[in-house]
């Protein structure tokens, strides 16, 4: 590694470099998370219930793909000048290709093949996927050990995922087309665009994944490659880390009920407000919180504290939703800005808690690394990774079941009830207010980082380096 005297200080090239990382990362995931579940039910045909259990499926190799891949790269150094950028930049590759392969259009494939094409480009996915984001997360915890520094690095993550979501928010008007029928005007994704902007997207996210390792600078010592590491020892770690175990609870129920629902708002628009088009609208002014709230969200930590600041606002979020579910919103343009009016309150919470959840990680990695004396960054954010990706398993799933439940069908020019379009604003407004109940609930009871010891992160721990460190390496 570098001498110290050569190191560059932390500063606007670190932040926005690391946003970039974010930025490269959730052009994928979020084309995935938002516009897999209706590719497939909507274009290439499967049906709800095959969806469930390929998510199901997915997720239990997940089970086995984070934890070995987080080890792996505790382990495995293959460059002496960066213990995390290698397999970044390995990762990224596939996750080009795999993404292209989600989004490519099998509709002329048997049932079987359509389930298998899905269930193993998907796993691929995930296998990319990982190896990308679990070293760039890990990232987050060898950059710095400031604790304002690192809420900085929370922040600009956020940005870089908030970007992300702003190209996925202009897809409706690209991919959606419409159709006229017996049953009067319809609106539809189109397969042949979806697979172009599956093309786009994975080279944009090659290109910011590679930018990131150019601009970032890993600057704490990480030390030299462990014996072993245990499996066994990692999970104790994990389970053990009770911030740890209630941060995770808390993004467990963010991603279910928030991330994995947001295809949910879609269907929303598209058979609610009939007008999909003006989704873009919808998820724009719902993070026009996130966008306001980024540049204090360090004086409010430092004001508040990250539990307090999560709680209070989620508190507030929760109590809008349940509002909006009394409020007599109508199918025309008035209900429609009452609905988005209200979202935009709903998500405050959840955008607070989007911020700074990557402060919290690091935190968390911090108590485990002064409890144990041993460098586990990948191990555990993998565990926190799969528990992230098992929630959109999850999440993904119980949206399904629940469109299923108010009688959603399947298929390109399927024609809904009148019910399931009356219903489907409800379920989605039930599912901010669940989410956003477990999340509060988990940062008030589980997780027991105070503002106190978040202040005490702030003298360096053995992890600083010195010049004797950086000598011996």
């Amino acid at each position: 590694m570098e001498n110290k005297k050569t190191l560059r200080p932390f500063g606007m090239r670190d932040k926005i470099g690391y946003a970039f990382g974010d930025l490269g990362c959730g052009l994928s995931f979020s084309l995935v998370s938002n516009y897999m579940f209706l590719f497939y039910t909507q274009i290439i045909g499967l049906e709800s219930e095959h969806w469930a259990w390929i998510i199901f499926v997915s997720k239990a190799w997940d089970a086995v793909n984070d934890i070995l891949i987080g080890n792996m790269v505790d382990r495995k150094r293959i460059s002496k000048k960066s213990k995390f950028m290698p397999w970044i930049l390995i990762g990224s590759v596939g996750l080009v290709v795999l993404t292209v392969m989600i989004f490519t259009p099998v509709q002329s494939f048997s049932q079987g093949g359509k389930i298998a094409w899905c269930l193993v480009t998907y796993c691929l996915w995930s296998v990319a996927y990982t190896l990308v984001n679990v070293p760039y997360g890990s990232l987050h915890s060898i950059i710095t050990d400031n604790p304002r520094e690192r809420t900085a690095l929370s922040t600009f993550r956020s940005i870089g995922a908030g970007v992300a979501m702003v190209f996925v928010m202009l897809l409706p008007k690209i991919i959606y087309v419409k159709n006229e029928s017996e049953q009067g005007a319809t609106q539809h994704l189109k397969a042949d665009r979806v697979f172009f902007v599956s093309i786009v997207f994975s080279v944009g996210a090659l290109v910011f994944l590679w930018a990131m390792t150019k601009m970032v600078t890993e600057r704490i010592p990480y030390g030299k490659v462990p014996e072993k590491m245990s499996y066994v020892s990692t999970l104790k770690s994990f389970f053990t880390n009770r911030p740890m175990v209630g941060a995770t609870l808390a993004s467990f129920a963010s991603i279910v009920f928030y991330n994995s629902s947001m295809s949910m708002n879609n269907l929303v628009f598209q058979y609610f407000f009939n007008d999909a088009k003006k989704t873009t609208v919808a998820t724009i002014a719902s993070y026009i919180p996130l966008v306001l709230l980024m540049p204090f969200a360090g004086k409010l930590v430092s004001a508040f504290g990250k539990k307090r600041l999560i709680t209070l606002t989620g508190a507030a979020s929760a109590v809008a939703g349940l509002i909006m579910l009394l409020l007599p919103i109508t199918p025309d343009k008035k209900g429609m800005y009452i609905y988005i009016g209200g979202l935009m309150i709903v998500n405050i919470g959840n955008c607070i808690f989007q911020i700074i959840v990557w402060a919290i990680i690091a935190d968390c990695i911090e108590m485990s690394f002064r409890k144990k004396g041993v460098h586990e960054e990948s191990s555990l954010y993998a565990i926190y990774s799969f528990f992230r990706k098992l929630a959109q398993g999850v999440g993904s799933a119980l949206v399904a079941l629940g469109l299923s439940a108010i009688g959603f069908v399947e298929g390109k020019n399927a024609v809904q009830s009148e019910a399931f379009c009356a219903n489907v604003k409800n379920l989605y407004i039930i599912f901010l207010v669940v989410g956003t109940v477990i999340m509060v609930l988990s940062m008030q009871f589980v997780y027991n980082i105070s503002k106190e010891k978040e202040d005490e992160f702030a003298v360096p721990s053995a992890q600083s380096k010195t010049e004797s460190d950086l000598s011996e390496e």
